[in-house]
């Protein structure tokens, strides 16, 4: 099971985007998914077709464990995958958990109970570098950070950087960026082009091929609580996705395969 935190503390780059529309290309291909909402906005929930302001139990009741997880999760028939939903009541977690014990825990515990029931977990993660998406660094195998080709992105991804690194150090030692997803990209602008040669140059294989375009679809199928793949299989936006969820599984095909040569030669 790969545990994929899709976070960027800036906000209007596409996490959610991203997390709604991946999670729907990875079930459409065969994968068992989850997916976390752990934003107070709850626009993942929405985007999945949830009614959030109807919500009984959320993930802020896991976090601050009255519920299991397995208690709030929801499934998205439409969609193909299932949602653990978020509203503005997990807007409280931050102030409630903050003296409690192993409060940068509280989501990795409540995960490894469905350990073996996905293939992927995808934690959409708030704008904020905050305990909330502490919580989703310290559960991830790996994290996928979306943004723009922009300069302001650039200045931003130090600080998530500086972050990973902390967290790998003092909570979670096998924590990696998988890769840097470049959304809402338009090849027409000469600085997203620049920028995007500037994340090649530094970053490498760590940025993903794949590149999500600025596409009016992707930005429509929410107000209809759908992935594009469900409201426009054929929009540049759902063959996007279709591209960057083959695009991980191959990744992790990779990784699995150096492993084990590794062991056979060791």
């Amino acid at each position: 099971m790969k545990i994929l935190a899709i976070t960027n503390q800036k906000g209007g780059v596409g996490k959610t985007t991203t997390s709604v529309n991946l999670a729907a290309s990875l079930a459409s291909i065969g994968q068992s998914v989850l997916l976390i909402d752990l934003d107070p906005q709850g626009n993942a929930s929405t985007g999945c077709g949830v009614d959030k302001a109807h919500l009984k139990y959320s993930i802020y009741h896991v976090l601050i464990g009255e519920k299991s997880l397995s208690e709030v999760v929801i499934s998205s028939e439409k969609s193909g995958f299932d949602i653990a939903p978020s509203n503005r009541d997990l807007a409280g977690a931050e102030v409630e958990l903050v003296n409690e014990l192993a409060r940068e825990t509280r989501l990795k515990l409540a995960i490894k109970e469905l350990s073996k029931s996905y293939d992927y977990i995808l934690l959409d993660c708030p704008p904020a570098l905050n305990l909330v998406t502490v919580n989703a660094l310290t559960a991830a195998t790996a994290v996928m950070i979306p943004m723009q080709c922009e300069y302001y992105a650039l200045e931003g991804l130090s600080d998530l950087v500086n972050t990973i690194k902390k967290v790998r150090a003092h909570l979670n030692p096998v924590l990696e960026i998988e890769g840097l997803l470049r959304t809402l990209f338009d090849n027409r602008n000469m600085l997203a082009t620049q920028v995007s040669d500037q994340l090649l140059s530094h970053f490498g294989d760590k940025v993903y091929n794949t590149v999500i375009p600025r596409n009016i679809r992707l930005a429509e199928a929410p107000s209809y609580g759908l992935p594009v793949l469900i409201y426009d299989k054929s929009s540049k936006g759902a063959v996007a996705y279709l591209e960057l969820a083959h695009e991980i599984i191959k990744r992790g095909l990779n990784v699995a395969e150096k492993i084990k040569v590794s062991l056979n030669t060791s």
